[in-house]
């Protein structure tokens, strides 16, 4: 869950999340040390007294600032490239959902039980209990199995949506008409808030999405009283 004036990124609660925290402050390490570089650069150059009438017709110095940079493209795409294929793979999922978008609400489906669907609309401020968060709250939450492959089937019924999950790594478009699948794994139990991240109307703020990992044991708990109640 994000804080106040929060500076960093929210805590990772999958694997793909923890490696985009590492590939974060790599790439900021990165930057930080260039920018440093370029900033004594520049102070040198104005306060020093001492010129170089050779310094610009240097073949090594073209050297030097022209295979520097691309071996630190390399250091940065190589992680990248690597998240990206993780990211992409859906190997063996045990539970299948699909998440549909509307305006201005989400409805889940979980394909692997006959009838388990509900929609999920966002808690009026007005309806909301002490201790829960006002435009993140909804009425029915897409429960999962913790440490359970998840695949989740993106599609939207009207406008471009997007289902993200900070906290899980997750984001994809709601296409109409298009199923996009993403896939991730929840590393601990917790309850996990995220937005509609398309601006798809009016209300577009008003549509969170709320996910609850819990145990397998209570999952199934869950999942049968929901079919009874179906």
């Amino acid at each position: 869950m994000a804080y106040p004036s929060q500076l960093g990124f929210q805590d990772a609660a999958s694997p793909v999340m923890e490696e985009l925290l590492h590939f974060h402050d790599h790439a900021l390490m990165i930057v930080f040390l260039i920018s440093t570089l370029v900033l004594y650069i520049i102070v040198a150059m104005v306060t020093t007294k001492l010129t170089n009438k050779f310094l610009l017709d240097s073949q090594e110095i073209e050297i030097i600032w022209t295979v520097l940079p691309a071996i630190i493209l390399i250091l940065i795409a190589l992680p990248s490239l690597r998240i990206l294929y993780l990211m992409d793979e859906v190997n063996d999922p045990h539970l299948t959902i699909k998440a549909v978008g509307h305006q201005w609400y989400w409805s889940y489906e979980y394909t692997d039980y006959e009838d388990l669907a509900f929609d999920s609309y966002m808690i009026p401020t007005q309806d909301l209990s002490p201790g829960q968060f006002r435009l993140l709250e909804a009425d029915h939450r897409m429960v999962i199995p913790v440490e359970s492959p998840i695949r989740v089937l993106v599609s939207a019924e009207d406008v471009l949506h997007s289902w993200a999950v900070p906290s899980l790594g997750v984001k994809m478009d709601a296409v109409p008409g298009r199923l996009n699948q993403t896939a991730f794994i929840t590393s601990r139990p917790g309850v996990f808030y995220g937005q509609c991240s398309e601006i798809c109307g009016a209300n577009h703020s008003f549509m969170p999405i709320v996910v609850e990992a819990v145990p397998l044991q209570q999952f199934e708990n869950w999942s049968s009283l929901m079919l009874e109640d179906a």
